[in-house]
C-alpha cells in the first residue's frame, strides 16, 4: 500500500521573548482564549500574582522609617551596581526558576512603559490583568517572601513597613482593581499587631499574608492576639509558600525540580498541621485561612494522615471537636496554582475532598514560569459551569467582600 503523501504543516515564525517583551504580547493567546470562551461576562479574581518589587527597590528604600537604615540603604544603591537589593535575602543570584534564563520574563520586567501618570508597576499589572482577563488582581512581592529566614528579624519589620507604604502610595491608590494582602513580619508578633493597626484599613488591603518559609510555630500563644485582630476585622490570613533549598530536610535533593516540587508544599504542610491540631479554627471560628501557591495534591494526603492519627490519639488534640479533614475543608481556603492535572481522577477526588466549589480560588501566579490562565479552570471536565464561576471569582468575592459584577475591559 502506497504511503499517503501529506503536505508539511506551515511553520509559524518563532516569537522571541525577552525581559523587554510587552506583557500584552506574552499573554496574547490567553487574552484571545478568554474572548473565545466568553469570559468577559464572568467575574475573575486572580488571588496570587506577583510584581517584581526588587526592580523598584531603590524607590522602596526611601520609605524606610529608621533614618540610619534609610541612609545605609540609599548609600548602598547609590554606590553599588548589580548588587542584590538592600536587606533582602534568599537565592537572588540563582536562575533556576527561569531555567537558566530560557524563560526570561521570570527574571526581570524591563518592557517599555511610556505612561508616566502612574507607577510603571501599575501599568504592568494592568497589562497582566488585560492579558489574563481578570477583574481584580492580588499582587504579592517576590524576593521578600524569603524574609522570614533573615538573620536579623528586625530587618523583616523595617522592610515590611517600607514596602507596605510604597505599595499603598504607588499601586493601591492608583487603581482600585489592584489588591494586596498586608505583609506580616511574623518573627515579631507585636510588630504584626502594629502593622494591622497602622495599615489594615487602607483601601486595597483585603487580607493578611504570612510568608510560609520560616521556622516560627504558627500556633504559638504570641500570635493569638494577631489572629484575634484578624478575626475581628474580617481579614483572612494567607500563608504564601516558597522554597528554601538550604532547609536540612531538603538539602539532600540534588535537582531544582525535586526541591521546587517539595519545597512549596513542605512549609505549608507543617503550618497546616500545627494550625489544625492546635485548634486555631476552634479558638477563632470566624477566622479564615488561605493556603497559597502550594498546589492541591498535598491536601488529601494530609487530610488522610491527620484523620488516621487523630482517631488513635485524640487526647493530643483536645481542642478538636471534629476530624482534622473537616476543618481543612470548611475553615480553610486554597488557591489553584499550580494545580496538578496529570492524573485527572486524582484531581477530581481532590476537588471533592477540599469542597472546591466553595473553598477553591483561582490564581495565576503570573509572571512565574508555571503560571495558569483562567482557561485552566474553565477546562476542568468534571465540574459544572457554576462551580467554575465560583472558583474563578465568586468564592473570592464572598471571602473578601468584593463586587460580583465583572469590571474587565478585554
Amino acid at each position: 500500500m502506497d504511503a499517503i503523501a501529506t503536505k508539511p504543516a506551515e511553520l509559524l515564525p518563532t516569537q522571541e521573548a525577552s525581559v523587554h517583551t510587552n506583557t500584552r504580547e506574552l499573554l496574547d493567546h490567553a487574552n484571545r482564549d478568554a474572548k473565545r470562551r466568553g469570559l468577559e461576562d464572568w467575574l475573575i479574581v486572580d488571588i496570587d500574582a506577583h510584581h517584581v518589587e526588587s526592580v523598584s527597590w531603590n524607590q522602596i528604600v526611601h520609605y524606610i522609617e529608621d533614618p540610619v537604615q534609610r541612609a545605609a540603604a540609599l548609600d548602598y544603591h547609590k554606590n553599588r551596581v548589580g548588587a542584590p537589593p538592600y536587606g533582602l535575602s534568599g537565592d537572588l543570584g540563582l536562575r533556576y526558576q527561569s531555567v537558566g534564563g530560557r524563560i526570561p520574563h521570570q527574571d526581570d520586567q524591563k518592557e517599555v512603559v511610556e505612561d508616566k501618570s502612574v507607577h510603571r508597576d501599575v501599568t504592568l499589572t494592568r497589562r497582566a490583568m488585560e492579558g489574563l482577563a481578570v477583574d481584580y488582581m492580588v499582587v504579592f512581592p517576590t524576593p521578600m517572601l524569603f524574609l522570614g529566614l533573615h538573620p536579623q528579624t528586625r530587618m523583616e519589620v523595617i522592610l515590611a513597613r517600607a514596602y507596605t507604604r510604597w505599595t499603598i502610595d504607588n499601586l493601591l491608590r492608583a487603581d482600585p482593581r489592584i489588591k494586596t494582602f498586608l505583609y506580616l513580619p511574623f518573627n515579631e508578633p507585636d510588630e504584626c499587631v502594629r502593622m494591622i493597626e497602622d495599615f489594615a484599613d487602607e483601601p486595597g488591603i483585603i487580607g493578611l499574608t504570612v510568608p510560609s518559609v520560616r521556622h516560627k510555630p504558627v500556633h504559638h500563644n504570641a500570635y493569638m492576639k494577631v489572629y484575634a485582630m484578624a478575626e475581628e476585622r474580617g481579614l483572612p490570613v494567607a500563608f504564601h509558600a516558597g522554597y528554601h533549598w538550604q532547609d536540612q530536610s531538603l538539602a539532600t535533593v540534588n535537582q531544582f525540580l525535586g526541591m521546587h516540587a517539595l519545597g512549596f508544599v513542605w512549609c505549608n504542610m507543617i503550618h497546616m498541621t500545627n494550625w489544625v491540631l492546635n485548634g486555631i479554627p476552634e479558638r477563632f471560628p470566624g477566622l479564615k485561612s488561605l493556603w497559597v501557591e502550594s498546589g492541591l495534591a498535598w491536601v488529601p494526603f494530609l487530610m488522610q494522615r491527620l484523620d488516621d492519627q487523630f482517631l488513635m490519639r485524640q487526647s493530643e488534640a483536645p481542642l478538636l471537636k471534629r476530624l482534622p479533614s473537616e476543618y481543612m475543608s470548611e475553615h480553610c481556603f486554597y488557591t489553584s496554582q499550580p494545580m496538578e492535572k496529570t492524573h485527572p481522577r486524582a484531581l477530581q477526588s481532590t476537588f471533592e475532598m477540599i469542597k472546591a466549589e466553595t473553598q477553591l480560588l483561582y490564581s495565576s501566579d503570573w509572571p512565574h514560569f508555571d503560571f495558569d490562565t483562567p482557561g485552566t479552570i474553565a477546562d476542568i471536565p468534571f465540574i459544572d459551569e457554576q462551580a467554575k464561576r465560583n472558583i474563578l471569582g465568586l468564592n473570592a468575592a464572598r471571602l473578601f467582600n468584593l463586587p460580583t459584577e465583572p469590571v474587565k475591559r478585554l
